[in-house]
């Protein structure tokens, strides 16, 4: 029995090791100190310069080592500060290598411990040592960098990043870009609260600021507006059929309007959505 579970794990390993065996961390200079990294999973924001590196989520743990590599390019200093968006796997998944490899001190909302440290795999070298409620400053590379936190929306521990100098937001997963979102309801995740914050981020924005969305590319104020409408639009849709006593199962089969077809993705799709909407308000 031990030798079936041990092959189990070990076989598990080895697909986990090729899921990420093509992945490339692609870097993008943003400006000043800033950088993004897109790979696998949620996208990372960077500040690198002469006081160190700090990032924002890492991923996930079999790409530590890409992620580090493609950091190297711009820095010889290892990561110092890691701050976590939310609790999600593939945001936090590299917390324990980095720690163990670079010493890295990792920072994220109360929420974000709790949640990691409740599961029973967890590991406790992932764990946040640093959390905050309402948020915290960093002042670095001539940079200063706010991390905000903001009322329950993609998850209850939400933490968004500002790079006031480069003019560069980091959403964390409260911006999906060009398709629907994931809303951890589960997780403490609201579609109201969700719109509400994606309306506050949007009113710090100028026509010139960088946005680091969760996922997807790099994008805009306007690109934002739009993720915005279509949540708003798609959220009034679902909820008017719902009130007008129509069950779930009818308001997926009908669909959403034709035009948010190019929304929809592996992980959320138009049913997927629906359903959140629904069950979410």
């Amino acid at each position: 029995m031990r030798f079936f579970i041990l092959l189990c794990f070990f076989t598990t390993s080895l697909l986990a090791d090729d899921r990420f065996a093509n992945v490339k961390i692609e870097r993008q200079h943003l400006g000043d100190s800033v950088y993004m990294l897109t790979g696998a999973g949620g996208n990372i924001g960077v500040s690198a310069g002469k006081d160190g590196v700090l990032i924002i989520d890492d991923q996930f743990e079999p790409l530590a080592e890409k992620i580090a590599a493609s950091l190297a390019d711009v820095s010889q200093s290892d990561v110092k500060y890691i701050v976590n968006t939310h609790y999600h796997g593939d945001h936090t998944g590299s917390n324990a290598w980095f720690k163990q490899h670079h010493h890295a001190t990792i920072f994220a909302h109360d929420n974000v411990r709790y949640r990691l440290a409740d599961k029973e795999d967890h590991k406790p070298a992932a764990l946040p040592v640093v959390t905050y409620k309402d948020g915290i400053k960093f002042h670095f590379n001539d940079e200063t960098v706010k991390v905000m936190h903001l009322p329950a929306g993609h998850t209850d521990g939400d933490s968004v990043v500002w790079f006031n100098n480069a003019n560069v937001l980091h959403t964390g997963d409260l911006f999906f870009e060009g398709r629907f979102p994931y809303i951890d309801l589960e997780g403490g995740g609201s579609v109201a609260g969700y719109m509400n914050n994606v309306q506050r981020l949007i009113s710090m924005l100028d026509e010139n600021s960088q946005i680091v969305p969760g996922h997807g590319k790099l994008s805009g104020k306007a690109d934002y507006q739009k993720f915005l409408a279509m949540i708003e639009e798609t959220a009034a849709f679902v909820k008017e059929r719902k009130d007008a006593g129509i069950a779930l199962d009818q308001i997926v089969k009908d669909g959403l309007e034709d035009k948010w077809q190019d929304w929809s993705w592996e992980f959320i799709t138009e049913e997927r959505w629906i359903k959140t909407l629904y069950e979410g308000q």
